[in-house]
């Protein structure tokens, strides 16, 4: 019998926020995109009905746009990205025992297919988001040029946390009423990132091809685009876990890992192999009893449990060592 294994790919199989480091390519890119990011936790929280945790990715296209910033880019970024310690071995692992290995990403396409053909992920069990960035480019005029450049002056004048409710409101006003009056705005409708329920609909169209009900897989996600499939997976009574997680991930697992190495998770992954939810469950507490060492082997059962503030910051502190700077990101 097959088993199933679904993985996020920034953060549980590539350190890299792609999308953080193409937006630094162009002077104060970082801070652009820090605050869009946190729009996009703002918007996410309050569960704006017309919105996906993850749409970051079809936000930040104006300013990418803006600063000539092409899909060689993005490939070039994904040549250079390294991998998760332990992923490679996880991976083999896993093929050669028999699971089908599967990635849902809101990464950009030119990204994820690089990233995971490194792992040797068939192209076909990949789900990421498509991104015809040139064809984009052609679109711009010298008038929607200079609103891009107001925005964006705008948006340097913002700090994430300090000033949500002016991020929340100049925001709104750009991306629904400025941007979607311009041929641009049109245009970049067609992007929709792989987030949120997009992950879940992704999911459910892998399960539904094997006939496998999501009570018979594995996720394996970290932040706020992975919270909904996370959330299918354990209500399901599969098996889904936070890996490195933050705040907004960790809620909706059934168990977590933080560690610098993800093929930690291999004795747990055989536990589910021999005899699914309930062995797991048993290895995984036996786990956290004897707690990680230094970065490694941090393993908790959340399932059914409601003070996670330890677990939070235990996952805060391996996430910053592993994701450096985009770890403090949703």
């Amino acid at each position: 019998m097959a088993n199933f294994i679904c993985f996020d790919l920034e953060g549980p199989l590539s350190p890299q926020d792609n999308a953080y480091e193409l937006m630094k390519l162009f002077p104060n890119g970082d801070k652009v995109f820090e605050v869009i990011s946190r729009y996009d936790d703002l918007l996410t929280l309050e569960e704006r009905e017309d919105y996906e945790p993850g749409d970051t990715l079809a936000l930040i296209v104006p300013f990418l746009i803006l600063h000539n910033i092409s899909g060689d880019n993005i490939a070039e970024l994904a040549a250079k990205a390294s991998l998760t310690g332990g992923a490679e071995k996880l991976i083999s692992w896993l093929q050669s025992s028999g699971w089908k290995v599967f990635c849902i990403s809101t990464s950009y396409e030119q990204y994820a297919t690089h990233i995971t053909q490194k792992l040797d992920i068939y192209t076909h069990n990949v789900a990421c988001t498509a991104f015809p960035l040139d064809k984009l480019r052609a679109t711009l005029s010298p008038e929607e040029k200079g609103l891009m450049q107001q925005a964006e002056d705008d948006i340097l004048t913002m700090k994430p946390v300090d000033d949500d409710e002016r991020i929340k409101q100049s925001l709104d006003k750009f991306f629904r009423e400025r941007l979607p009056a311009t041929d641009l705005g049109q245009a970049i409708r067609e992007v929709k990132p792989v987030g949120g329920r997009r992950k879940v609909a992704a999911l459910n169209k892998f399960a539904d091809k094997y006939d496998e009900p999501l009570s018979n897989w594995v996720v394996i996600g970290d932040s706020i685009t992975d919270f909904r499939m996370l959330q299918a997976v354990e209500e399901a009574k599969g098996l889904a876990i936070a890996f490195n997680a933050n705040e907004y991930a960790l809620p909706y697992a059934t168990m977590s890992l933080a560690s610098t190495h993800i093929s930690d998770l291999q004795a747990v992954l055989e536990a589910w192999q021999k005899k699914k939810r309930g062995w797991t469950e048993r290895v995984v507490k036996y786990k956290e009893k004897w707690r990680g060492k230094e970065d490694k082997n941090y393993f908790h059962w959340l399932a059914g449990r409601k003070d996670i503030d330890d677990i939070i910051e235990a996952h805060k502190k391996i996430r910053r060592i592993v994701r450096e700077e985009a770890g403090k990101l949703g």
